[in-house]
């Protein structure tokens, strides 16, 4: 702690006499204690010890990082919460897509299984088609013999009558 001195100084005049001095030196004393203890208190007050500063200075941390934390705190259960909604839209959405392509698969199958069955149908038709052309063309060949036939059987007849 800081120290004051404080020096009182006795009238030069001696028309006072001794006790007066030394009442008055007495008084001067104690005044002066008394403003040296003031003076000792307010100094206390207002200086900070070295220890008393550091722990100001780690109180000050602690709060600052208690606020700190709390912000952490704070921003961590917002990407969480973020984190949490992305995650569950998103199973979502991958559950709608693997329904979707369970169906498709489903469509695909059922349409190879009509394309097999319409590729064998039109193989048939196929078939049906060619043997009527070769009917038709048999038939033909046998209508124009006939035809033929009949032509010269009627020239001749033709001809016997005339």
């Amino acid at each position: 702690f800081g120290s004051r001195v404080f020096v009182v100084r006795a009238p030069s005049d001696t028309s006072f006499g001794f006790a007066a001095m030394q009442c008055t030196n007495m008084a001067a004393a104690i005044f002066a204690l008394s403003l040296l203890a003031l003076g000792d208190l307010v100094s206390a007050r207002s200086e900070v010890t070295p220890v008393q500063k550091v722990i100001q200075l780690m109180e000050g941390m602690l709060a600052k990082g208690k606020e700190e934390k709390h912000g952490e705190q704070v921003q961590f259960a917002a990407f969480k919460q973020f984190c949490d909604d992305t995650s569950v839209e998103k199973k979502r959405a991958i559950d709608q897509a693997n329904e979707k392509i369970d169906m498709l698969k489903a469509d695909i199958e059922k349409y190879t299984a009509t394309a097999a069955r319409l590729t064998k149908e039109i193989a048939e038709h196929d078939e049906d088609i060619s043997v009527w052309t070769g009917d038709q063309k048999a038939a033909t060949t046998v209508r124009e013999i006939e035809k033929a036939d009949y032509d010269a059987l009627h020239q001749d007849y033709s001809e016997s009558v005339d």
